[in-house]
């Protein structure tokens, strides 16, 4: 039992526990769907042969990188079907928890590089290396650092009473 749902059962919680992930696996699926469908049709565009090496193991990279992404984000949906009905949902929400965390790191660094490669073609090596590095900065704060931080601080932040645009400790 928890101090925030006092009357839940670990078994419930559970449930709950697997309902949020299995609601943010949706949201990042059709994100990594999208990308990998879109890095599987490029050979077929007639720019593509003019790639040189650097591109061309950029977009590998970005390609192999989505399939892992695909591959983490969906695994969760497998394994709790192996285990269905076994008394074993916390052991699946664990699990399903670290695949989800690997998923959002592959998709991470596929996303810098298939935004490295787009903008290589358009605006050169430097430019693009320059741009997919602040952007690799962005994607290890915002799903990484900031998270962790809140993590490591341990207290929750307050919770609004307000409207949907009240800023805790801010007069209006």
């Amino acid at each position: 039992m928890t101090a925030e749902r006092p009357d839940e059962t670990p078994a419930e919680r559970a449930d709950r526990n697997f309902g949020d992930l299995l609601q943010e696996l949706r949201v990042t699926q059709t994100g990594v769907q999208i990308l990998f469908a879109f890095l599987l049709t490029l050979p077929l565009q007639s720019r593509f042969e003019t790639l040189d090496a650097w591109e061309r193991d950029v977009y590998v990279a970005a390609l192999l990188l989505s399939a892992g992404a695909t591959v983490c984000l969906i695994a969760p949906v497998a394994y709790h079907r192996a285990l269905f009905a076994r008394r074993m949902k916390h052991q699946v929400v664990l699990v399903a928890s670290r695949f989800a965390v690997g998923g959002l790191g592959f998709l991470a660094l596929a996303i810098c590089c298939a935004v490295d490669l787009v903008l290589d073609l358009v605006l050169g090596r430097g430019p693009a290396l320059a741009i997919t590095g602040g952007l690799a900065a962005v994607l290890l704060a915002a799903w990484a650092v900031f998270p962790l931080a809140t993590r490591l601080r341990g207290a929750p932040l307050p919770e609004l009473t307000g409207g949907a645009d009240e800023v805790p400790g801010r007069d209006h």
